[in-house]
């Protein structure tokens, strides 16, 4: 892998990147099949992604039609990666048998061993047949959304081809690696004025926030809504903040500490509701029944902010924990948008307060292809910024999950991959100095 390293760093031509000769293995961040029950009996918070997630020397697959090796300079953890790593809520070794059985392509993704990461930016190496608009050399970052695009349901928002997967996550050769397997319609621009961590780390959480928050496939936020964001500091939230500020909305930002309500104060939200002052009950001590006065209490501490007005879009995305409330504080007619559950996937709720009052629940997945684009760009304008916090080395990415598995992260959390050290790749350092602030902002406490 020297070779290619030396290549990116010298910012060899085209020509000498597709004349490199391509790795027969590489390091990569990995699950093993016969280790998906070694956490059985132990309680999920308990379940420590150091055991679970290995380093391994991995052989390169063969590259199909349409796909590309990208080397990859750096990735980031998504809480997929987590759930990948604590084999919950199911292995996600039956992703990767389903798609074993769809196809011969299919078929290389059913292996014993798991190639994590949903996230990168680096350099393309190899395209596959069929692949014209890259070419060994670019410069890239990826989305995760994986399709096939033979079935005519996802032609109009390609998030409902029937063969839709998660790259990283419901597919093998992720980008928690040296190189990572994509399909090239995966592929977007780097931003250049970032490093290839910073550049690394927004993909999945950024273009989630944009589909579930300001798409029309979403949340559909407009100028002047209250935007109620759970976790406004962390990996989705953060982005949601920005995008509720940059649309003319006011966010509401739900955080657990000072230090998170410092975070997003210095984003530019002013309405912050701090979870440890606070101290909202919404179940009891057992976790099996909901206290609807602490609805109330909540409901109030928010129109104690807004002047009296309701929520108009909800950004959930802790599920269970919150839902209650998050359905009961929406005005009538306003919509909560779904995605994740982190602190469960069985919801309760009120239904009295939803169907009574004509809410919308609007369940929220990554994003299609242009939405993903659009959010890209805007991060390459440098209207949406990275939210990252902290980055590890490859053969730490363990720690680095279980950071995110007990929420001790703000943002995101990066991971150099073939990288040697932060703060490579920037080609255009004017823009970076124009937003170096906003850049930094997580990184700063």
């Amino acid at each position: 892998m020297q070779h290619i390293l030396d290549a990116i760093q010298a910012e060899a031509s085209a020509e000498d990147f597709a004349n490199l000769e391509l790795p027969e293995s590489y390091r990569a961040v990995t699950v093993h099949k016969d280790e998906v029950d070694m956490f059985e009996g132990i309680d999920s918070r308990d379940k420590d992604p150091r055991k679970s997630l290995h380093v391994d020397e991995v052989a390169l697959p063969e590259l199909g039609p349409g796909e590309a090796f990208v080397a990859v300079m750096a990735s980031a953890i998504n809480y997929n990666t987590v759930w990948t790593s604590i084999f919950e809520p199911v292995s996600t070794f039956g992703f990767l048998e389903r798609y074993g059985r769809e196809s011969d392509l299919g078929a290389r993704h059913n292996l014993d061993y798991h190639i994590v990461g949903s996230d990168l930016s680096g350099v393309v190496l190899a395209v596959g047949a069929g692949v014209t608009k890259w070419k060994p050399g670019d410069r890239v970052v990826a989305h995760c959304l994986s399709v096939e695009l033979e079935a005519p349901d996802g032609h109009n928002d390609t998030m409902m081809d029937p063969s839709q997967r998660i790259w990283g996550f419901e597919t093998n050769f992720g980008g928690l690696a040296d190189v990572a397997m994509v399909k090239a319609n995966q592929l977007m621009p780097k931003p250049e004025h970032l490093t290839w961590e910073e550049a690394a780390s927004p993909g999945l959480v950024n273009c989630t926030a944009y589909r579930q928050l300001v798409s029309a496939n979403g949340g559909n936020m407009k100028q002047g809504d209250n935007v109620l964001i759970w976790g406004a500091s962390g990996g989705l939230g953060g982005f949601a903040t920005q995008y509720a500020l940059n649309g003319g909305a006011n966010p509401i930002c739900v955080v657990s500490n000072e230090e998170k309500a410092q975070i997003v104060r210095n984003m530019g939200a002013e309405m912050v509701i701090n979870r440890s002052e606070l101290a909202p009950k919404f179940w009891n001590e057992e976790g099996t029944k909901q206290n609807p006065k602490e609805w109330q209490r909540f409901g109030k501490a928010i129109r104690e902010l807004t002047g009296g007005e309701d929520i108009d879009i909800v950004f959930e995305h802790p599920g269970r924990e919150t839902f209650g409330a998050s359905v009961y504080v929406t005005r009538k007619g306003g919509t909560i948008t779904t995605c994740a559950s982190t602190s469960g996937y069985m919801h309760e709720y009120d239904n009295r307060y939803l169907w009574m009052n004509l809410k919308k629940i609007i369940s929220s997945h990554f994003a299609n292809y242009r939405e993903s684009w659009e959010a890209n760009r805007l991060i390459a304008q440098g209207k949406i910024h990275p939210t990252l916090s902290r980055t590890y080395k490859l053969e730490d990415t363990g720690q680095a999950a279980l950071d995110v598995h007990h929420n001790k992260h703000q943002g995101k959390v990066g991971v150099l991959c073939l990288s040697p050290e932060e703060g490579l790749g920037v080609r255009n350092g004017e823009m970076r100095e124009q937003h170096l602030d906003k850049i930094n902002l997580f990184r700063g406490i």
